[in-house]
């Protein structure tokens, strides 16, 4: 339990001075249960630096950890991060085998961490386009951290909604067609279990970095009622700071879900 502890107090002086100050506040109000990030700027950023765009796309691995370790510090229980998009295929070649590497790179690097802050990775997207070095380290970092109960760290790897959707469309017609379910059994309840998000709560809040304002064919289904914060800054610069920054601003909103509040009722 000692080693922890200095391993924390260390991890903290390499934190934005005020950082666990503000981040005890925060936790003091109500944290989102699931956030979702799109990762965006990683290009823009090596651009700006007169770099290549694969020296942003590494940099950003390094936010990843520390917005993966600052969340688990916060409480909150599930972070989904839009790494790779089904449309990211499109993508130069070489950058595209760079991206491909990044998720070995990142869990041999960081496996242990993530074990020992009891961190469970998931992923979520097809598998069968990826390159088997990829799923091997994935599969790798699934199967050591499945006992694991604290954040959930899932990856949205070779993703994209509305295949995602379609693919859910087309289970549950064949199922209905094998008499595995009745149509009229379908409810939104049930079609959540056939997309790749069964078992996770859908977003309280979603993040995009880089000043874009659309959500990039990610989660359309489940973003339904998220509470969405858009920020100009690049996702290398992204830092807990920023993070905490989308916290309390999702902690000044009213969600309402479509309906009222008690006291809105009765004005």
């Amino acid at each position: 339990m000692l080693m922890n502890i200095k391993r924390w107090k260390s991890f903290n002086k390499e934190r934005v001075p005020g950082y666990s100050t503000r981040g005890e506040k925060v936790k003091a109000d109500e944290v989102p249960r699931h956030v979702a990030i799109i990762m965006d700027g990683n290009g823009r950023w090596a651009k700006k630096r007169h770099l290549p765009r694969v020296a942003g796309h590494h940099e950003g691995m390094k936010t990843i950890r520390k917005i993966t370790r600052v969340a688990n510090e916060l409480g909150i229980k599930v972070l989904t991060l839009y790494a790779f998009s089904t449309e990211n295929w499109k993508r130069p070649k070489a950058e595209v085998d760079y991206l491909m590497k990044l998720p070995e790179e990142f869990l041999s690097t960081y496996l242990p961490e993530l074990k020992e802050q009891n961190v469970k990775v998931q992923m979520m997207g097809h598998k069968e386009q990826i390159p088997l070095h990829t799923q091997r380290a994935i599969n790798k970092a699934i199967r050591e951290t499945e006992g694991n109960n604290g954040l959930i760290l899932n990856f949205a790897l070779n993703y994209g909604s509305r295949d995602e959707i379609m693919r859910a469309v087309k289970n549950i017609l064949n199922d209905v067609k094998n008499g595995i379910m009745d149509e009229n059994e379908l409810t939104e309840e049930v079609f959540h279990r056939y997309l790749m998000t069964n078992g996770l709560q859908d977003p309280d809040l979603l993040i995009r970095t880089s000043g874009e304002i659309r959500l990039s064919n990610f989660m359309l289904w489940q973003l339904a009622y998220t509470e969405f914060v858009f920020t100009d800054v690049l996702w290398p610069d992204f830092n807990e700071e920023h993070f905490l920054d989308a916290i309390e601003e999702y902690q000044k909103r009213s969600r309402r879900f479509g309906g009222l509040k008690s006291e809105e009722q009765t004005r």
